[in-house]
């Protein structure tokens, strides 16, 4: 008896944990906010863009960000809802692994060593309820159980077949309501319920310079006046097109560090708080030496050289 229900824990983390994805993104007020967040959805495909196999496929997302973060998180609630539910159970975890899948080749693909990354094991928790469906303490269950005893009854086959797509679908319709509803009220008072995070300054304008840095690529400079002490400006490697942080932690120390996460490549937040966070996995990073503070990253933030010349500060190279 056990055995029938030993997928149950499987289900109820994999469906709760994707109905928890789903309003922690509705609610939150970066994720749809437009290229100059570093947390926002089309930052982060931006960031991770380059180094993804299926780059290709992601050009679309960045042609409509907002559309396809909204289809991923209530594609998201959607997977969850049906696997909490157990309502057309292998359908769910169908979606549920294409989801994790393209996110294992998005986000999480440079993570090395491959275990670190949480994509991969989500995607691979999904095929056994891909294989088995949601046959127990589930409306897949009962109607299964409904259907055997109409052809008990002599019900023709056809009928049977009938009545369970057409009460599956109300079924359906009715708990898809129900989420589109709950999703679209966090969409619309979880995220105005929030202090809206201060706007980002736009980032400097680089300062070409005939010296150059190197390569014949010119040289990237901030009025000092753009960094106040525990804060930062935004520039681009010339070499690159990396996002470089150029920070003051202590007055009159600079240095610049990369936004992209060593973890798996998004792009971490502006410093706060003397941290800079990964919204992907969580890592947190020092933002005086980019050094890691928590993981699951393991390496440091490539640091760069910053020189004072005036009231300008020059972004250098990367320190070995």
């Amino acid at each position: 008896m056990a055995s029938q229900y030993a997928l149950l824990p499987l289900r109820l983390f994999l469906g709760v944990t994707f109905v928890y994805a789903a309003f922690d993104k509705l609610s939150d007020s970066h994720y749809l906010a437009g290229a100059s967040d570093p947390a926002s959805f089309v930052s982060q495909t931006q960031a991770v863009k380059p180094y993804s196999p299926i780059s290709w496929a992601l050009g679309p997302a960045l042609d409509a960000p907002t559309f396809f973060a909204v289809a991923i998180a209530f594609g998201e609630l959607a997977v969850g809802l049906g696997t909490l539910f157990g309502l057309w159970g292998r359908l769910a975890a169908v979606g549920g692994a294409l989801i994790n899948l393209s996110l294992w080749l998005t986000i999480s693909w440079n993570v090395s060593p491959y275990y670190l990354g949480n994509d991969l094991a989500y995607l691979m928790a999904w095929t056994p309820l891909v294989l088995a469906g949601t046959p127990y303490l589930s409306v897949d269950g009962y109607l299964a159980r409904r259907a055997g005893r109409d052809r008990t009854r002599g019900l023709a086959e056809d009928s049977v077949r009938r009545r369970a797509l057409v009460d599956g679908g109300i079924a359906a319709v009715a708990l898809g309501g129900a989420g589109l509803l709950a999703g679209s009220l966090t969409a619309t008072f979880g995220r105005s319920g929030k202090t809206p995070a201060a706007a980002p300054a736009p980032a400097p304008t680089p300062t070409p310079s005939p010296s150059g840095t190197g390569g014949g690529a010119a040289k990237v400079s901030v009025a000092a006046s753009a960094v106040p002490v525990g804060g930062s400006a935004q520039v681009k490697d010339p070499a690159t097109g990396d996002a470089v942080y150029i920070v003051q932690p202590k007055a009159g120390q600079y240095c610049g560090l990369s936004s992209v996460c060593t973890h798996s490549g998004c792009a971490v937040d502006a410093p706060k708080n003397g941290q800079m966070y990964c919204p992907c996995h969580g890592s947190r990073f020092d933002a005086a030496t980019g050094a890691v503070i928590n993981g699951p990253a393991t390496k440091p933030l490539p640091k760069y050289t910053v020189t004072k010349d005036g009231d300008k500060l020059d972004l250098g190279p990367v320190q070995s």
